[in-house]
């Protein structure tokens, strides 16, 4: 185990009706503020007339700024950054998703940065200011972002989707009713677990030693959202199963699996250039390019793998074919994301393989990518090879 500092900040509200606690939560912080959200799905459930009402029995003036759409764009939070300069805003709402929230991230980013706020993402210039405040009313468990120091913003010019931190950029609080989640589509769903599973898995395959309590939330955490995907995509209604997901998610990207190790993430990396080019679901993606990576890299530590298989999956395990029980943990992930509805392949997503190389390039243009393995462009060639069918 490695030496690490943890530190996460950010309030969970957790429950029915949380919501509407909202505005007294914003007013601890501020008096006016940028509401940020996506398009009508707050409005169609009734969301967004809780929200207002809330801020404004707690006398909260606020702006709005919708549109954020899944992969957010960079020229929304280009004008958010805007709104929040002209308006001396100093502090963000985001109602939704991962989207929403990244969104929300870049903008507090860029708000209080001198140059254009690309290049915190592009060129990895630092920032030695802090964001502005923002808390979070999460819609969509999936990405974690509602307690993370990250966000991932796509460049509409060229396709870019480029992933940036900071130590300020943790939401202040993030109010969290499973009920809001009973509207969800089955796909949408399905892409959230899946989301929350490849952060697990990001931070699992490590090269560290002597991480065995962390393997074991790793693994505890993997069985739950497992166990509990297919109860939601059952009974939708089902709070308790909604409960157990959207917490999932939370824990899942908070950095408390993360203490003692060093995570891979170029699995995430990898499908960044999918979705930033093909605009496809980050969940529907890392559902491609993880099994592809675990087939690419699994000799690099055959233990680990068939560890994975046979503690998250209950494959037994042959001490004569360790290779083998890795394989069939393997296909028991991709078999998993098989059953809840999600594309395997490039060919199951509909997504051609004419520019694979020039993902791989894109993707590499840097160094390598990874930590388990440092991947160089024709490994990432290779792993979107293995992702065609």
């Amino acid at each position: 185990m490695i030496n690490f500092n943890f530190e996460n900040y950010t309030k969970l509200i957790f429950g029915k009706d949380k919501e509407l606690t909202v505005g007294q939560e914003v007013k601890k912080f501020s008096n006016k503020i940028l509401m940020h959200y996506g398009g009508g799905s707050i409005k169609n459930s009734g969301l967004y007339e809780k929200i207002v009402a809330s801020l404004k029995e707690a006398n909260v003036e606020f702006i709005e700024l919708s549109g954020v759409k899944p992969n957010p764009r960079l020229s929304l939070v280009r004008e958010g950054i805007e709104l929040v300069r002209e308006n001396k805003i100093d502090f963000i709402l985001a109602v939704g998703g991962g989207s929403v929230i990244d969104s929300a991230k870049a903008i507090s980013l860029g708000a209080n940065y001198d140059g254009d706020v690309w290049d915190l993402f592009e060129k990895g210039k630092n920032f030695e200011g802090s964001c502005v405040p923002l808390g979070v009313v999460l819609t969509i468990p999936a990405a974690g972002s509602e307690t993370s120091g990250g966000t991932v913003i796509t460049n509409e010019d060229g396709g870019y989707k480029r992933s940036t931190g900071h130590r300020t950029m943790r939401p202040q609080f993030a109010i969290m009713n499973p009920e809001l989640t009973y509207t969800l589509p089955d796909y949408q769903t399905a892409c959230g677990a899946c989301d929350m599973f490849a952060h697990i898995l990001e931070r699992y395959f490590t090269n560290v030693e002597n991480v065995g309590l962390t393997d074991r939330l790793c693994e505890g955490a993997m069985k739950n959202i497992i166990e509990n995907a297919k109860k939601v995509l059952e009974n939708g209604n089902d709070y308790a199963a909604r409960a157990e997901i959207m917490l999932s998610g939370t824990i899942a990207h908070n950095d408390s699996l993360s203490m003692g190790r060093i995570g891979d993430w170029a699995s995430h990396d990898i499908e960044h250039e999918l979705s930033g080019i093909y605009d496809i679901a980050h969940g529907a993606g890392l559902a491609i390019i993880f099994p592809a990576w675990m087939k690419y890299v699994y000799k690099h530590d055959i233990n680990r793998f068939a560890q994975f298989a046979n503690r998250v999956f209950d494959v037994e395990i042959d001490l004569k074919d360790l290779e083998g029980t890795a394989l069939k943990g393997i296909e028991a992930l991709k078999n998993f994301f098989k059953e809840i509805g999600l594309p395997v392949t490039l060919e199951d997503a509909n997504i051609s393989d004419d520019r694979l190389e020039e993902m791989a390039e894109k993707r590499t243009e840097n160094g390598t990518v990874g930590n388990f393995v440092k991947l160089n462009k024709e490994d990432v060639l290779n792993i979107y090879k293995i992702a065609i069918k």
